[in-house]
């Protein structure tokens, strides 16, 4: 009975979002990643988004006028990864607050001497466990390059799905724990010392902080640059095609004709 009403209710808000055939196209050019998908997986991926809008609650920070154009961006991107599960993947939450470029945390930390340390934390993004998704949003052309801030945020609420940000996110069925453990804990620590010896890696090096920040930027490479992660960490790839269900290396070879 609730289940039926709580689709009933999704439907009724699902119809308020009616996005025209222009603003998709305008808002996708700026998103040339999704060029992998095949048509059926488009159209599935823009109901997802119309599905995300009507569900979530967006809230511009510092003055920041939220447009369509960027709460469709920021739909698009979020619900790329989800494509295969659905948008029950990101329930138990409404908030998506877009701050107009880096913003400032304040942290307070208390280290094993049980002293107390406040510090101003500047970041592009933060995921909070039950709470909202923070992003920061530039305009076309200005964000820092090579990061997706929104797919590595939503990254982080796929992986509290297991309780812990800690780069093991609940698996799907078929899919081996201690298979994806043992990959991604190998291709971490491969990671952790290439970034310590400064040689040039694939993924953002910001990944090696700690687990949880591998699998997001590890995330975000996947989908923005397939082919060489792929090239780069085979075995991590594989792992990632399983879990997200989706094969970019292989749409990106289709759209260069190899």
């Amino acid at each position: 009975m609730f289940g039926l009403l709580r689709k009933w209710r999704r439907a009724r808000r699902l119809e308020a979002v009616q996005v025209p055939q222009e603003l998709w196209t305008r808002v996708e050019a700026r998103l040339p990643f999704l060029d992998f998908l095949d048509p059926a997986d488009r159209a599935r991926l823009r109901e997802l988004a119309r599905a995300f809008l009507a569900e979530k609650e967006f809230h511009g920070a510092q003055g920041l006028a939220l447009t369509d154009e960027i709460m469709l961006g920021i739909a698009l991107q979020a619900c790329l990864p989800i494509l295969r599960t659905g948008l029950d993947a990101y329930k138990d939450w409404v908030g998506v607050v877009v701050y107009p470029g880096d913003f400032v945390i304040p942290r307070h930390e208390v280290d094993e001497a049980g002293v107390v340390h406040e510090y101003d934390d500047e970041v592009l993004g933060e995921a909070w466990e039950g709470g909202p998704v923070l992003v920061s949003w530039y305009p076309e052309g200005e964000g820092p390059a090579g990061v997706n801030v929104v797919i590595h945020e939503f990254a982080h609420k796929l992986d509290m799905t297991n309780g812990n940000v800690d780069g093991l996110p609940a698996l799907p069925a078929g899919m081996s724990r201690e298979t994806w453990s043992q990959v991604f804990g190998e291709a971490y620590e491969d990671f952790c010392r290439a970034v310590d010896a400064g040689q040039e890696t694939v993924l953002d090096p910001y990944g090696a902080e700690h687990p949880g920040e591998f699998f997001a930027v590890a995330s975000e490479a996947f989908f923005e640059a397939p082919v060489l992660v792929q090239q780069a960490h085979p075995a991590l790839y594989e792992q990632l095609r399983r879990y997200y269900r989706v094969d970019p290396a292989a749409g990106e070879r289709r759209l260069l004709g190899e």
